[in-house]
């Protein structure tokens, strides 16, 4: 399982010329699933994520995390984090998991993170052609894949 994490000072999703989700201060992640990937995947991200230190203190130092600033998080599927450009010039995509794999980890990764976080985050559409703005504050932008946990 990868994830693509960016410090926001604000985010939204929009589908078929509709917003349906916006964050203001917080984190968009993009979520990749392979086959391989398990519950055990996804409770060692989504704890890596809710206490990762990458927003600033009083001294303007990055101390805090999504926690402990009451931020927000959108959560955006995104099968081509797991795109291979060995050959070619066209990606290919074989690693990702199909929907009928990825779609329950995506659903648990969702619930899991809501419980480590203590409050509901927001999500795109698996699936969906989503159009995501952002706003990238830092930039930071942290990448974490859990089959690289060492």
């Amino acid at each position: 399982m990868k994830v693509v994490v960016q410090r926001v000072s604000k985010a939204s999703v929009t589908i078929a010329q509709k917003k349906v989700v916006s964050i203001a201060n917080g984190l968009l992640i993009l979520l990749g699933v392979v086959n391989e990937d398990t519950i055990e995947d996804i409770g060692w991200l989504t704890n890596k994520i809710v206490n990762l230190r990458v927003f600033g203190d009083d001294s303007g130092v990055m101390n805090t995390s999504i926690k402990d600033i009451n931020g927000e998080i959108i959560v955006v599927s995104q099968f081509t984090l797991h795109a291979s450009t060995k050959k070619g010039n066209r990606p290919s995509y074989i690693k990702a998991a199909k929907p009928d794999v990825a779609i329950p980890l995506y659903q648990s990764f969702i619930k899991q993170l809501e419980q480590d976080l203590g409050k509901s985050v927001q999500t795109g559409e698996f699936g969906a052609d989503m159009k995501v703005e952002l706003i990238n504050d830092g930039p930071v932008t942290i990448i974490m894949d859990s089959k690289n946990k060492i």
